[in-house]
């Protein structure tokens, strides 16, 4: 798994990160307790295809030390909105 493609991927239904799992060629979503399929090199993104974590997995995903996986959280950008935008007409 491409470590770049995992650093843009996310979770389709939580919005949250994804570890790889390298036994199992599976994206696991801790948040959604739900494991995506890898599939010829390509993340099956679905949640249709999506296998859910037995309550033994979830356990053992909750326990992993980030450090052993490729996962990486990537900065949350904000941004501030404000009326007198300079792209507003002033009213």
């Amino acid at each position: 798994m491409d470590p770049k493609l995992l650093e843009m991927l996310v979770c389709p239904v939580t919005k949250g990160p994804l570890v790889y799992d390298r036994d199992k060629q599976e994206l696991v979503s801790k948040s959604a307790r739900l494991a995506y399929p890898i599939r010829d090199g390509i993340p099956v993104m679905l949640e249709e295809e999506a296998r859910r974590l037995t309550p033994e997995e979830y356990r053992d995903v909750r326990e992993r030390r980030e450090g052993d996986h490729a996962q990486r959280r990537r900065p949350v950008q904000t941004f501030a909105f404000s009326r007198s935008s300079p792209w507003t007409s002033p009213s």
